[in-house]
């Protein structure tokens, strides 16, 4: 299937069908917009512009399209990996473990893959209203469909929580999928109103060690925050500072490039801030937030690691970042899925998600189901273990689930 292509994938009963688009674009006009998350800013359609536009990691994109009696009622964003390298996206301890392999035979830490949802945010099934049991079935049968005809062997549904995967959750089953808890989102409830009733309401360390923080900044000479709306002038500065933070980072699927934050710079369909620290003139740290209703997102960080303990700079980026959400009037903001130390010492809940995995053949399926589920929870129990003060963090994960069991 080439670019521009529209390609009917299957046919069920009851006048619905599958189709496949190959860009954000060739949706037809306001039928995201009606069917996205309106609080989600990550769901913006100028984010999947930008991913399309940009190489952030994917060799395509595709989005699979449920119609009934010709009219579209469900999207479901794809991104096609031909060769994802499995040392990008595994934990510390697996990736010593590959090491061998990869410098002997890198090839065979290759592997074609099939992400269904959102490359950098939460995973989710655009419709309006809950699918039912027939079109939850089709649009499962359409992914391992489309599977095959790329050649794609696994297949991921990723970061979805789990009111998300409840709609789908007996046509994975019955499909063959299995889920695995993915690394939980990180999410601050913003309803103290103002950023001194924040503070107030924090623990009494945390609220200590956040004014403390703020003194640390304010004592270095020549350094300033700034939230600015044009920043495409600082680019380059920007990248650089992002790259300090994705060096020293566990896992990097999703690599933004100067292509994708261009596009966010330029900021088409986009409701975007720039919270950025100066030294002087120079920028030293910022955190890229996105907003949409009353929800927002630090979507990403960059850090001169020259000066970031010193000056507290991860720290007083997000409080700028709060502060800012606060005055816009946002009920809540979330950041992503590292740094969890310091994310819940800001007062973040951390939000349980899932993967639902597969592979379109039987043999390998056995194997995935067999080797992955251990080899992904040592990664996250290593995540959540290296940034928690005790175990006690694991007890702070919010479990948005229908009940208590995995959501397929």
């Amino acid at each position: 299937m080439g670019s521009g292509e529209r390609v009917e994938i299957l046919r069920g009963s009851g006048g619905e069908s599958v189709e496949v688009l190959r860009s954000v674009e060739e949706l037809p006009d306001g039928v995201w917009e009606r069917l996205a998350p309106a609080e989600d800013p990550m769901w913006a359609r100028g984010v999947f512009t930008a991913l399309e536009r940009s190489r952030v990691g994917p060799e395509g994109y595709a989005y699979l399209t449920l119609r009934r009696r010709g009219e579209p009622v469900a999207v479901l964003p794809l991104c096609l990996f031909r060769e994802l390298r499995l040392d990008r996206i595994v934990g510390p301890r697996e990736r010593r473990l590959l090491d061998p392999v990869r410098r002997l035979a890198p090839r065979l830490l290759r592997v074609p893959m099939l992400f269904c949802g959102h490359l950098l945010g939460q995973g989710h099934v655009l419709a309006a209203e809950l699918l039912g049991p027939r079109a939850g079935r089709l649009l499962v049968a359409a992914v391992l469909e489309f599977a095959r005809r790329e050649r794609l062997g696994t297949v991921v549904f990723k970061d979805f929580a789990g009111p998300d995967l409840a709609p789908l959750r007996e046509s994975l089953s019955a499909a063959g999928f299995f889920p695995v808890p993915s690394l939980p989102d990180t999410e601050l409830d913003l309803s103290a109103g103002s950023f001194e009733a924040y503070l107030a309401a924090l623990p009494a360390k945390p609220r200590r060690n956040a004014r403390a923080k703020q003194r640390r900044f304010a004592a270095q000479p020549g350094l300033r925050i700034e939230v600015l709306t044009e920043f495409e002038h600082l680019l380059p500065e920007l990248l650089a500072l992002y790259r300090q933070v994705m060096d020293r980072a566990d896992q990097t699927l999703d690599l933004l490039d100067g292509a994708f934050l261009a596009e966010l710079a330029r900021g088409e369909g986009l409701d975007r801030r720039l919270v950025v620290c100066f030294e002087q003139e120079r920028p030293v740290g910022f955190l890229l937030c996105l907003f949409a209703g009353s929800g927002a997102i630090g979507a990403r960080i960059g850090l001169d690691y020259r000066i970031a303990h010193e000056a507290a700079l991860y720290h007083n980026l997000h409080y700028a970042a709060v502060r800012l959400a606060l005055e816009r009037g946002c009920r809540r903001i979330r950041f992503a899925q590292t740094a969890y130390r310091p994310k819940t010492e800001l007062g973040c809940a951390l939000v349980e998600q899932w993967y639902a995995m597969t592979h379109v053949r039987p043999l390998p399926r056995a194997v995935l189901r067999r080797v992955l589920p251990p080899a992904l929870a040592t990664a996250r129990a290593e995540a959540l273990a290296e940034h928690s003060p005790s175990r006690a963090t694991e007890l702070t994960i919010r479990q948005r689930m229908e009940s208590r069991h995995a959501p397929c």
